[in-house]
């Protein structure tokens, strides 16, 4: 099962959800196929919401060799996909995933979907959670590149801005903070 989310944002707060879905790779297919069947929902995908950007969660390690090396073969064409479609694609780990989402990198499955309903305001299920992760990936990269973490926990709202890579770029991003 692969898992994609995507999001639409507007004056970088405003977060709505587009679609949040898996795609059912049944198990009768040879891997060849599966493979393909990724490569074909990826390229729609693209092509019906035209996005800006690619965000995918980065291989985890696990103690099967056989099942990390399909699913490095699925990230793979996923990613190729994207790139044919010269998106820029970003990689996060699941830890860093739940960190930016729920503030515990720790975080169950069940957690970062509750917290996933607060920021985008949706009550639907989940079907799967391959879909919510997915959708995860995509508000952590919104967070991530924006340069604004936002925590809600109690209805409290922090934010932590990442360090700027040069003064140049604080300079152009924080006009109003120069005298």
């Amino acid at each position: 099962m692969m898992g994609y989310g995507i999001i639409e944002v507007h004056d970088s707060s405003d977060i709505h959800l587009k679609e949040m879905n898996v795609l059912k790779l049944s198990g009768k297919k040879n891997n060849h196929e599966r493979l393909q069947l990724i490569h074909e929902k990826i390229v729609g995908l693209i092509e019906q919401h035209r996005p800006h950007e690619f965000a995918i969660e980065a291989p985890f390690f696990g103690k099967n060799v056989q099942s990390m090396l399909k699913l490095g073969r699925a990230q793979g064409v996923a990613i190729a996909a994207a790139m044919s479609a010269h998106l820029s694609v970003t990689e996060y780990s699941p830890k860093k995933v739940k960190q930016s989402i729920t503030g515990n990198g720790n975080a169950d499955k069940d957690q970062v979907w509750k917290m996933l309903q607060r920021i985008l305001s949706i009550d639907q299920k989940p079907k799967h959670y391959d879909a919510t992760d997915a959708l995860a990936v995509a508000i952590c990269h919104h967070f991530q590149s924006k340069g604004i973490i936002t925590i809600t926990r109690n209805g409290i709202k922090k934010k932590a801005f990442r360090k700027q890579s040069s003064w140049e770029e604080f300079v152009r991003q924080n006009p109003a903070r120069i005298r």
